[in-house]
């Protein structure tokens, strides 16, 4: 082989090692979060298995879930919860719990709150996010509703917490005595300075309204972003995941989580004998689902 041959030969070697390096090195900088809730049979089971292999995919940012306010973490107090993830290399930016209000019982309620704040600071994190709230979709008791995350949101701030409300499909319907739709009350009856949202971009999707124009509708008030489709991340082609991620780094937001739903075909999947899935089984098949949602968000140009 020629000399010059050689040389073109060895250059373009040298360029394509230096762009996947590259590559590499730019998708090990993202900051790829996880809602710990979409493996939470796995994390019942074995909380540090389950970090560890999600750490090893590449998320290093997690949501948490403390349904009906356990003050454990997985069962774990908070500090040892927090130590698992420090040592994986993952931080905490978040929670899932919720309380309803109950007339009578304020000072019981409020209690409660303080407790799950407490916990929340004592893992680092920085939202507090209500996930669902039961309410009757009128005027007076929505923003009954609105009044009640105010009150919340002004105790979270104490704990250096920033209290978020998520939505499902549903909070995009009209309210039953108003042409306001339910969620866009939400947003323009609550405080700024006390309660942010977490969008989530599926359920919004499916609500028939658009991510992107309310990114553009209310740049400040949604702060964080559940990065979810009908199971992978981006295969569905239903989630107009780039220009959300454009809209929201426009805003000056960053933090997003992936959540992971396990969907009816696969809770219904049956194996060759007709026997149902174990839960095992579904575990797996979700671990795999973040592993490949994780992939194309490392390789997506538009996520930073």
């Amino acid at each position: 082989m020629e000399r010059n041959s050689i040389f073109k030969v060895f250059s373009i070697l040298v360029v394509a090692i230096l762009l996947i390096k590259s590559e590499a090195v730019f998708a090990k900088d993202k900051k790829i979060g996880i809602q710990l809730y979409s493996v939470m049979d796995a994390m019942k089971k074995d909380p540090q298995t389950s970090i560890n292999r999600l750490t090893r995919m590449g998320y290093n940012v997690f949501e948490l879930v403390q349904w009906g306010g356990d003050p454990n973490v997985f069962g774990m107090p908070a500090n040892e919860f927090k130590s698992i993830c420090n040592q994986s290399g993952a931080e905490i930016i978040s929670t899932h719990s919720s309380i309803q209000e109950e007339i009578g019982k304020e000072n019981e309620i409020m209690n409660r709150w303080r407790q799950l704040f407490e916990i929340q600071k004592a893992c680092g994190g920085k939202y507090f996010i209500i996930p669902s709230y039961q309410v009757n979709y009128t005027v007076t008791e929505v923003q009954r509703m609105c009044d009640y995350f105010n009150r919340m949101g002004k105790i979270a701030a104490e704990y250096g917490l920033k209290l978020g409300y998520h939505n499902h499909a549903s909070e995009y319907n009209k309210l039953k005595d108003s042409d306001d739709v339910m969620w866009e009350y939400l947003v323009e009856h609550t405080d700024p300075e006390l309660v942010c949202f977490e969008l989530d971009v599926y359920w919004c999707t499916i609500g028939g309204k658009s991510p992107v124009v309310y990114l553009q509708k209310y740049p400040k008030r949604i702060q964080i972003l559940h990065i979810k489709d009908e199971f992978v991340i981006g295969e569905s082609g239903l989630i107009d995941f780039e220009n959300i991620f454009k809209q929201f780094y426009k805003n000056k937001m960053n933090d997003y989580v992936v959540e992971i739903e396990t969907p009816k075909k696969l809770r219904e999947k049956t194996n060759v004998d007709g026997s149902v899935y174990t839960s095992e089984q579904i575990m797996e098949e979700i671990f795999e689902a973040a592993h490949k949602s994780i992939e194309y968000l490392k390789k997506a140009k538009f996520v930073k």
